[in-house]
């Protein structure tokens, strides 16, 4: 399929599940993609470092953690001094495992790193080369003085993606779709199933499946720029896929 170069950026949520690096420079903000962003993940790293250490009961309640992931707390509490990694090794979901990007070399590797953005609770927006540590911070996590992260970080957050020439693929997951406005003519995915009397309803945990094996596919074909060929490259590779309007249907895969 013949595609035409239209720079296309796909954003992504993060994991939940995270690997923690045993060793690696610490974290360097002004190394990161983004520096627009640095000033707000400045504040937002040490009100939340602020938290971890000086209450840990409250950091628990605030997080949503039970009471035995007090490690997670610490883990926090050293986020300035703990080893970092690339991004991709430091998510570990299920939609990261289907992406399988350990796996890439060459110009698919080159491809996938300049085409993909991670939107994250912590940093607004990651790519995948970016150095991090593994933390703890969900959507909807409270950090006392953030009336909400997605309100933190939804100006910013928006006007990096708006500033993006190119088309936008949104594969976000709900707690993340409200720290950005897409910009016109973005193409969000929508995964579905098929229930038990053969109606269309909302995947759930093939969700993350899908959206991995499709971003792969996506991120590593030739150059896309419309949203024809966002499906076309989607049926190529095995997806049962179609476009209303601006948004993808895609049935799961398992």
């Amino acid at each position: 399929m013949t595609c035409h170069d239209g720079g296309v950026l796909i954003l992504l949520p993060p994991s939940e599940s995270k690997h923690a690096p045993a060793r690696g420079k610490p974290l360097d903000l002004d190394a990161l993609s983004h520096p627009e962003l640095t000033p707000l993940r400045r504040r937002l790293i040490r009100d939340l470092q602020m938290l971890c250490r000086r209450d840990a009961a409250g950091a628990i309640d605030a997080l949503g953690l039970g009471p035995t992931q007090f490690d997670l707390v610490v883990q926090n509490a050293e986020l300035d001094s703990a080893p970092t990694a690339g991004a991709m090794r430091v998510y570990t979901g299920v939609l990261y495992a289907a992406l399988d990007h350990p796996t890439l070399t060459g110009q698919a590797l080159r491809r996938v790193n300049a085409r993909i953005t991670i939107v994250s609770a912590l940093f607004g927006l990651v790519r995948p080369t970016d150095r991090i540590p593994a933390y703890r911070l969900s959507g909807g996590s409270r950090v006392p003085g953030v009336p909400s992260l997605p309100g933190y970080w939804r100006d910013a957050v928006s006007a990096q993606v708006a500033s993006h020439r190119g088309l936008v693929i949104d594969m976000l997951s709900t707690p993340y779709s409200s720290f950005v406005s897409l910009p016109p003519g973005a193409i969000t995915v929508k995964v579905w199933q098929q229930g038990p009397a053969g109606q269309r309803t909302a995947a759930s945990h093939f969700n993350k499946a899908t959206k991995g094996h499709l971003t792969r596919a996506l991120a590593t074909c030739g150059a896309i720029s419309h949203a024809h060929e966002v499906l076309d490259v989607a049926r190529e590779a095995g997806f049962d896929a179609e476009l209303d309007g601006r948004r993808l249907d895609v049935m799961r895969v398992e």
